[in-house]
């Protein structure tokens, strides 16, 4: 199952930013980040709490539209709680 969530977010100086999160395994998330300013993909940048409360959204959403099942919504609240220190 393709599951691949992104969004793009209007930054300062009419600056754009994408976001993709990947699930490459059960137990993994992979963060891609690109401005619109920038030529290559961003892996290594940790996501900020804002991007955590949208991804979590995202994926309860998803989830109970019936297009991610339950374990991966599981695995974004756990990995943000341990990201953010909760």
């Amino acid at each position: 199952m393709k599951a691949d969530i992104e969004w793009t977010e209007k930054l300062e100086n009419r600056v754009k930013r994408k976001v993709r999160i990947t699930f490459p395994g059960k137990t993994l998330m992979k963060w891609q980040t690109k401005r619109s300013d920038e030529e290559f993909w961003d892996y290594d940048t940790p996501p900020t709490p804002e991007d955590w409360d949208h991804i979590v959204e995202k994926v309860d959403v998803l989830y109970h539209r019936r297009r991610l099942p339950y374990h991966r919504l599981e695995l974004v609240r756990k990995l943000r709680a341990k990201a953010l220190g909760e």
